[in-house]
């Protein structure tokens, strides 16, 4: 009997592997402040789901697809004359109701809609673990690579210029991978979660980090206790996985800005 036969570790393994993607990149999505940004991609993932079951294609597939289109529209309008928080909230919310309405009418196919909004990590299965550790990689390389550019261009596109960087382009590249990981992520957290597991644990980070490169390894360590409590905590108290996990780090957070507060009191 292989480990990876017990469903509890391909639950554990498919939220950490998530979080090695997600925690570093929701950094710069917190120092970017693209939290509308990150929602608007994940809602549209259900439109993915709509179109990969009508076609009879892979979940993963249809998804990255339409998060990827969705991340690249986002991208491409951004700084044309569109308010950015109004243009966001519009797709973000439309997304998610055209791929409700668009479940409806797949054929000959029962759909469980909880489980694509709010995920079913025990359900994850081996190649649910190859696919969502595979993404995780990607990312992690992609996010290696570009990681002193991204930085440059997000703390001062000026400079990023002055030194022969393209802000569009690294823009482009995190659009790239921000579709990546609500691919990787819809199976774990479902469509509606996914940007609180990019955000909270960057956000729990924040008041313990001096270097960016620290918040990244904070963010990571906290999403990945997120995980084992929120998967601990469902078990302990019958509740949805998913939510539980979200609801874990949203405890940390709480707790992060209490720690913050009292030495900023102290000092």
């Amino acid at each position: 009997m292989s480990l990876l036969d017990d469903f509890l570790v391909r639950a554990i393994l498919a939220g950490i592997g998530l979080v090695l993607a997600a925690a570093p990149l929701g950094c710069f999505v917190v120092w970017r402040r693209m939290a509308y940004f990150g929602d608007a991609t994940a809602h549209a993932a259900l439109l993915g789901v709509a179109l990969a079951l009508a076609f009879n294609a892979s979940i993963f597939a249809g998804v990255l697809a339409i998060a990827l289109l969705m991340a690249l529209t986002v991208s491409t309008l951004s700084g044309r004359g569109f308010a950015m928080d109004t243009m966001l909230g519009v797709m973000a919310h439309s997304a998610l109701a055209f791929g409700l309405v668009a479940v409806s009418f797949v054929p000959n196919v029962r759909v469980d809609l909880n489980a694509y909004l709010f995920g079913d990590i025990l359900a994850v299965g081996r190649s649910d673990l190859a696919v969502i550790w595979g993404g995780a990689v990607l990312v992690s390389v992609l996010l290696y690579w570009r990681w002193s550019a991204l930085l440059t261009t997000t703390l001062n596109p000026d400079l990023a210029m002055a030194s022969g960087l393209s802000p569009r382009r690294e823009q482009l590249i995190l659009s790239l991978a921000l579709a990546m990981v609500v691919a990787v992520a819809i199976k774990v957290v479902g469509t509606l979660l996914i940007a609180a597991m990019l955000l909270i644990p960057a956000a729990s980070a924040r008041p313990f980090s001096r270097t960016p490169e620290r918040m990244a390894v904070i963010a990571t360590l906290i999403g990945v206790m997120a995980v084992l409590g929120g998967i601990q905590g469902a078990f302990t108290f019958d509740t949805p996985t998913g939510p539980t996990i979200v609801t874990v780090a949203a405890l940390i957070f709480v707790l992060a800005n209490l720690v913050r507060l009292i030495r900023s009191q102290l000092r």
